[in-house]
């Protein structure tokens, strides 16, 4: 399965996404993160401690994607009307995080129009949800559901813990931190839903 991590607008958890579906997918069958993006989030993250999984960069990533039986592509921050058409084609499940203000909200929204024409099988998946008493993620999903656009009934919630992994660079199920099992199963709930 070759699932894609893709947003039009940066800081919306997409390289987080990316890297924790791919520990989860790991967990069923070997795993491979290509990191498309070029900050390399990923690569960095993989280099500063241990992943459960390979990350390789696009060039190392086509060579070696056979050996594998799932695919996570993180890809660039906001991919132009092209690149949108090769990602959307290219996959099987295209993720498409976003937080639940408005302004990520707004191009998210932007996203979904041009992936019409494509007619590609995406999702939306809600990242940085702040804690109650906050409504910002039930409203941005109760928004996205109303206009009939597909949504992960599982959200990632906002926690800190997420950093301490990336500074680690292991993925946030194994850090030592009473939030890790919470924020885990953010990620695993997501993940389960992509397997049905």
């Amino acid at each position: 399965m070759i699932i894609t991590v893709a947003a039009f607008k940066g800081g919306v958890g997409k390289s987080t996404t990316a890297l924790h579906l791919a520990t989860y997918l790991q967990n069923k069958a070997d795993t491979l993160l290509i990191d498309g993006d070029l900050n390399r989030s990923a690569l960095d993250w993989s280099n500063r401690g241990c992943l459960p999984f390979k990350v390789a960069d696009e060039k190392d990533g086509v060579s070696l994607a056979t050996l594998y039986e799932h695919i996570v592509i993180d890809t660039p921050a906001r991919p132009d009307t092209n690149e949108l058409k090769t990602i959307a084609k290219g996959c099987d499940l295209l993720v498409i995080p976003t937080t639940p203000d408005a302004i990520a909200l707004a191009a998210t929204l932007q996203m979904v129009n041009l992936l019409k024409q494509f007619k590609t099988n995406y999702r939306i998946l809600l990242t940085l949800i702040p804690p109650n008493p906050n409504k910002a993620g039930e409203e941005a999903r109760t928004s996205l559901e109303q206009a009939g656009i597909p949504i992960f009934k599982s959200g990632i919630r906002r926690l800190a813990v997420f950093q301490r992994a990336a500074l680690e660079g292991v993925p946030v199920n194994v850090v030592k931190d009473s939030y890790a099992k919470i924020a885990w199963r953010c990620y695993a709930e997501a993940g389960k839903e992509i397997l049905r």
